[in-house]
């Protein structure tokens, strides 16, 4: 039987570092959604698919199988049968994965083989919709969360480290303002299920975030 763990939760909440560290501790896949996304917008590409042919992406996307796999201690992300983690990080890619990701069929394929992905290997899934629509079924839910003060003051040290000019306030309005638009969205909107477990980080480091869920999960 495999067990999978979804991990919802607002911008800066620390998801996705939390849920690659947990992914290396128990050994399971990490299921990095937006790669799966670029692996779909590189094979649309590479089908001569344009941004705006809107009715050829729904069509083309069925032919395509994404999947995410340990290869040599390594997680690759997989089309077709193909290692394709070097060729997914391109500006093009990227754009046409902005664009093919906002179309109804390209979800619902994605979504079917995130499904599969779960139903065959042991799994972590980070995003804001994993435990009340990708995984509604998943052995642990996680609503992880932090104060916007908090939220904004990680965002403002990592920008600062990087000697990138920023200002706090604004920084903490837009992770508020995010907060809004992606609880209010009328497709799959930030919230917690019902059977997930809240666990707020702001007084928390990474160790300490990780030990409590690896705990909530045994």
């Amino acid at each position: 039987m495999s067990y999978s763990i979804a991990i919802d939760g607002p911008a800066g909440a620390g998801k996705s570092t939390i849920a690659k560290k947990i992914a290396k501790k128990l050994n399971y896949i990490y299921v990095d959604t937006g790669a799966m996304y670029r692996a779909m917008a590189l094979y649309l590409i590479r089908m001569g698919v344009k941004p705006e042919e809107t009715e050829k992406i729904g069509t083309i996307c069925q032919n395509a199988d994404v999947s995410i796999r340990y290869q040599d201690g390594e997680q690759v992300v997989l089309l077709n049968g193909e290692n394709v983690n070097s060729l997914i990080r391109t500006e093009e890619v990227g754009n046409m994965a902005s664009i093919s990701s906002a179309h109804a069929q390209v979800r619902a394929k994605l979504l079917d083989l995130q499904r599969q992905l779960a139903a065959t290997s042991d799994v972590i899934m980070d995003g804001r919709d994993i435990g009340t629509c990708v995984l509604p079924n998943a052995n642990t839910k996680i609503y992880l969360t932090a104060s916007s003060y908090v939220r904004a003051k990680r965002r403002f040290d990592e920008l600062e480290e990087k000697k990138i000019p920023c200002d706090f306030e604004q920084i903490e309005k837009d992770i508020i303002e995010r907060d809004n638009r992606d609880m209010s969205r009328k497709i799959a909107p930030l919230k917690k299920a019902s059977d997930a477990v809240l666990v707020d980080s702001s007084d928390m480091d990474i160790d300490q975030v990780v030990e409590t869920i690896i705990k909530l999960c045994k």
